[in-house]
C-alpha cells in the first residue's frame, strides 16, 4: 500500500506540472500577440498614410494647396510646415508660387481666392457671404489706424466699406493702398461733392438742424449724416443686406454669436428686426505712453445697458474718477440697420426710416469698442482740428461732449506738463487695487480677442504687403495714367451722387406728404454721455 500511495503521488505530481508548465506557456503567447498586435496596426497606418491611402482628420479642414502670406516665413504664425497643417492664417490658392502678388493673396482678384483665418472660415467670393454687411466712415486717419481696423472687420465678416476720406486719409499714399483692396470704395471730399451735399434733402427736414451752421463737432456730426445718406444708395446698389456706420477708432465685438462673427451674430437676429443696437464699451488705458491702442489696450469699462443697475450706482463715484460723466465720451452705441426702401440716417448712432418706426433691439452680450483718447497725443490733434476759442462759453458751441470741452481747454491753455498730469489723472487708470476692484465687480472687463487677430494680422505681414504691392503697382503706372485715374475717381464719386440723387427724386414725393401730415419729424441722436445717478433719480420720480 505504501508503494501504490508513493506510485501514485508521482503521477499526481507529474501531472500537476505538465498542467502548470502549458497555463504558463499559454500565458506567453496570449502575452506576446498582445504586445504585437498593436504594433502590427501601427504600422499599418503608418504604412497607409505613408503611401497616401488615409488622410489626416486634423489637416483636412486645411487645403492641399495653402500657402503663406507674404512675409509669415519669419512669422510666429507661419512657422508651421507646408503640408495639411497650414498655418494659422492661410491663403487657398492654385497658384504654387510663394511669390505670388499680394492683391491677389487679399481676394481682390476675380479668382477664387480665400483667407481663411480659423478651421472653417473663408472669404471665397462675395456670392458667398451672407449675410452682405457694410461699414461707412467718415475719416482723416493715417493708414496705421485704417489698416488695423478694415482686415480686423474683414476678419469678423464685413464685406463692403464705404470711407468718406479727407486730411490724412485723402492723401495718394494712403488712397492708392486702400483702393487696392477689394471691397473698398473710396469717396474724396471734393468741392463736387460737396455742392451734391449742399442740394440734398437733409437740409429742408426738421430731424439734423439742431446740429446745423455750428462748428467743430456739431459740423462733423452733420457732413457724417451727408454722408450716411449717401452711403444708404451705394450700399443698396451693390446689394448689401447691412449697414454700419463707424469711426475709425471703434472695432465691433460680436460676442454672444455662436462664433466669433459679426455675420454669424447678423444672420441669427430675426427677420422682422430693422435695426440692432451695439451699446459701447470705453477703453481704460493702464499707461499714458500708447502707442499703437489696438494691440496694446484690453481693459475696456461696460456700458450700463451690460451691467446690473445696483452695480452701476453702487460704484458709479468710482468708476467716473472725478470727470463729468461715467463715459468719457458718447454711451449710446452705435446700430447696423438692414438695407431697405426709404432708410435714411439718424445721425451718426442711428439709423430711421421714411415710412415707419424702425422694429429695434438692442444686444445683451456684442459691443462697439470705443478707443477714445488713448494716446497723449489726442488732446493735442483734436484741439488742432477746431479753432474755437479756449473758453468755457464758446466750447459749448464747438463740443457736445462736456469731456471734450474740458480736453479742449486743457490742451489749448496749459503747458505740456499740466497737460500730461491732467492726461494721467483723467484718463489714465493707473491704481491697480480700483482696477482689480472693478474688473471683479464687472464694471471694468478684459476684451482680447480683438487685439489677438489685428497682432495675428500684423506678425502676418498682410499690412506690410498691402503696402508693398500698392506702391509697386502706382510706380509702374505714370504720372499721366495717375492723373487719369483721379478723373476716374471723382467720375465714379459723381455717379454715385447722381445715383443717390435720382433715389431721392423717387421719394421726394412721398416724404412731402408725409411730412405735411406731421408737426415735427423726431430729431437725430447725438452722441450722449451715459445717465448720470442724478438723472436716473428724477427720471424714477417723475
Amino acid at each position: 500500500m505504501a508503494g501504490y500511495r508513493g506510485g501514485g503521488s508521482s503521477a499526481s505530481a507529474s501531472a500537476s506540472s505538465a498542467a502548470g508548465g502549458g497555463a504558463a506557456a499559454f500565458a506567453t503567447r496570449m502575452l506576446l500577440l498582445l504586445t504585437l498586435l498593436p504594433l502590427a496596426l501601427a504600422a499599418f497606418a503608418f504604412a497607409l498614410q505613408w503611401r497616401g491611402g488615409m488622410r489626416d482628420p486634423a489637416g483636412a479642414a486645411w487645403p492641399a494647396d495653402t500657402q503663406r502670406f507674404p512675409g509669415m516665413e519669419n512669422s510666429p504664425l507661419g512657422s508651421s510646415s507646408s503640408g495639411g497643417g497650414g498655418s494659422y492664417f492661410a491663403v487657398s490658392s492654385k497658384s504654387s508660387s510663394a511669390g505670388a502678388d499680394c492683391a491677389e493673396i487679399l481676394g481682390r482678384s476675380a479668382s477664387s481666392h480665400g483667407i481663411q483665418l480659423y478651421r472653417g472660415w473663408s472669404f471665397d467670393s462675395e456670392s458667398s457671404i451672407t449675410p452682405k454687411i457694410c461699414i461707412t466712415g467718415s475719416t482723416s486717419a493715417g493708414l496705421h489706424q485704417i489698416l488695423p481696423w478694415l482686415y480686423y472687420h474683414k476678419v469678423i465678416g464685413v464685406s463692403h466699406f464705404i470711407l468718406f476720406v479727407e486730411g490724412e486719409a485723402a492723401k495718394p499714399a494712403v488712397t492708392s493702398v486702400l483702393e487696392s483692396i477689394r471691397g473698398v470704395k473710396i469717396i474724396y471730399r471734393t468741392k463736387e461733392l460737396k455742392e451734391r451735399q449742399d442740394k440734398s434733402r437733409i437740409w429742408n427736414e426738421t430731424w439734423l438742424a439742431g446740429f446745423f451752421y455750428k462748428p467743430c463737432n456739431y459740423e462733423l456730426f452733420v457732413k457724417q449724416s451727408l454722408n450716411m445718406e449717401m452711403a444708404i444708395i451705394m450700399a443698396r446698389d451693390a446689394g448689401m443686406d447691412w449697414i454700419i456706420h463707424l469711426d475709425t477708432d471703434e472695432l465691433i465685438h460680436p460676442a454672444g454669436a455662436r462664433e466669433y462673427s459679426l455675420r454669424r451674430l447678423l444672420l441669427d437676429v430675426p427677420d422682422n428686426v430693422d435695426m440692432v443696437i451695439f451699446p459701447n464699451y470705453e477703453s481704460s488705458i493702464e499707461r499714458d505712453d500708447i502707442k499703437d491702442p489696438f494691440t496694446e489696450v484690453s481693459m475696456f469699462k461696460k456700458n450700463y445697458d451690460h451691467l446690473p443697475k445696483d452695480t452701476y450706482f453702487g460704484l458709479y463715484k468710482e468708476a467716473t474718477r472725478g470727470n463729468p460723466n461715467y463715459f468719457l465720451t458718447y454711451g449710446n452705441g452705435k446700430s447696423a440697420a438692414r438695407v431697405q426702401e426709404h432708410l435714411r440716417p439718424n445721425g451718426a448712432h442711428r439709423w430711421h426710416n421714411y415710412m415707419k418706426s424702425p422694429n429695434e433691439i438692442k444686444l445683451e452680450e456684442a459691443a462697439i469698442l470705443h478707443y477714445t483718447y488713448t494716446k497723449f497725443s489726442d488732446l493735442t490733434s483734436r484741439r488742432d482740428r477746431c479753432g474755437c476759442k479756449p473758453t468755457k462759453e464758446d466750447v459749448k458751441r464747438c463740443f457736445i461732449l462736456e469731456f471734450d470741452r474740458l480736453a479742449f481747454i486743457i490742451a489749448s491753455t496749459a503747458t505740456e506738463e499740466e497737460m500730461r498730469n491732467w492726461y494721467r489723472e483723467h484718463v489714465v487708470w493707473t491704481d491697480k487695487d480700483s482696477n482689480l476692484k472693478l474688473l471683479r465687480k464687472g464694471v471694468l472687463t478684459r476684451i482680447y480677442a480683438p487685439m489677438a487677430i489685428i497682432r495675428g494680422l500684423k506678425e502676418s505681414g498682410v499690412f506690410t504687403s498691402a503696402v508693398t504691392s500698392a506702391k509697386a503697382e502706382s510706380i509702374r503706372k505714370s504720372s499721366s495714367m495717375g492723373l487719369e485715374n483721379k478723373e476716374s475717381i471723382l467720375a465714379n464719386v459723381t455717379a454715385g451722387q447722381s445715383a443717390l440723387d435720382v433715389g431721392h427724386e423717387e421719394l421726394q414725393a412721398t416724404v412731402r406728404k408725409i411730412l405735411e401730415m406731421v408737426d415735427a419729424q423726431e430729431e437725430a441722436m447725438p452722441p450722449m454721455s451715459p445717465p448720470s445717478f442724478v438723472e436716473l433719480t428724477e427720471s424714477a420720480l417723475s
